[in-house]
């Protein structure tokens, strides 16, 4: 049985931790609250945007812009996306295996998958892993910013279109509450749109082929915008889910604890007094 300083060392241990935890659930709970608004203030732009898309391309007849243009699949690129830190429970790591999943798939179809890492833990696990990376990118912001998602658009368009890279695509944690969010796959490059919608007949000035030119690369910077902000909603809920889960935990090993080292006290106590009254039996006998 541990002795009471044994447990009182335990005690101020775990009340340290428990310090750390709540502060850390406090500080993703704010990061929460301002990234979440970002991603949920997107979502109807991003929406409206592949809607008039789909009307451009439906009255545009035949497509030749590149960025849309289905070709063979030689070559595809996985833009992963992780945080840079840990302590956010499951978050990483599901995502992780959703991207390797999707990885195999490809190579037994007998496509080459690189990957671009966006975030420090995704670099870790895909050189553990020993796989192909060609891009690492680090630093996203709590909130990300524009300029972010242009940069990892702007590298995965120019690649697309040199050739480089047949088909793009994104593995990121889509939010849906602040507890629950799950890894999905999208698809970035060639851009994927629904044809059709309404039956209405437009009219486009400039041609409907120069709206697009001008219409894609907002898409694109637009798309990797809204999924970049759900992946930090996602990182920050799935953080201060871990970080509560941590508390209660503490808090509650902690009155276990505090039960033992109370017992243990109380025994010492008993047996001090036991052997007090047995020294005293011994010398009046």
């Amino acid at each position: 049985m541990p002795s009471v300083r044994d447990i009182k060392r335990r005690i101020k241990s775990i009340q340290n931790i428990q310090q750390i935890t709540k502060a850390m659930k406090m500080v993703s709970a704010s990061k929460l609250r301002r990234t979440q608004a970002a991603a949920v203030n997107s979502r109807p732009y991003t929406e409206k945007l592949e809607e008039v898309l789909g009307r451009i391309v439906a009255s545009a007849g035949e497509i030749n812009h590149p960025m849309l243009v289905e070709r063979p699949v030689k070559n595809a690129a996985i833009i992963l996306i992780t945080g840079d830190k840990g302590l956010a429970g499951g978050y990483n790591a599901n995502v992780q295996k959703k991207a390797l999943m999707e990885a195999h798939r490809l190579e037994e179809q007998g496509i080459n998958v690189e990957f671009i890492a966006v975030g420090n833990k995704g670099r870790d696990y895909l050189r553990r892993r020993k796989k192909n990376m060609s891009m690492e990118i680090s630093g996203i912001n709590d909130v990300p910013t524009f300029a972010e998602a242009q940069r990892i658009a702007k590298l995965a368009v120019s690649n697309f279109l040199q050739g480089q890279y047949d088909r793009v695509l994104l593995v990121y944690q889509e939010f849906i509450t602040t507890v629950q969010q799950r890894p999905v796959v999208k698809q970035l490059l060639p851009i994927p749109y629904a044809k059709g919608g309404e039956e209405k007949e437009y009219l486009y000035e400039p041609a409907p082929q120069e709206v697009l030119t001008i219409l894609l690369p907002q898409y694109i910077n637009n798309t990797v915008f809204h999924y970049l902000t759900e992946a930090k909603a996602s990182e920050h809920g799935a953080r201060m889910a871990a970080m509560t889960a941590a508390t209660e935990n503490a808090e509650e090993m902690l009155d276990y604890l505090t039960l033992s080292y109370n017992r243990s006290r109380q025994a010492a106590i008993t047996r001090e007094i036991s052997e007090i009254v047995g020294g005293a039996n011994a010398l009046q006998g």
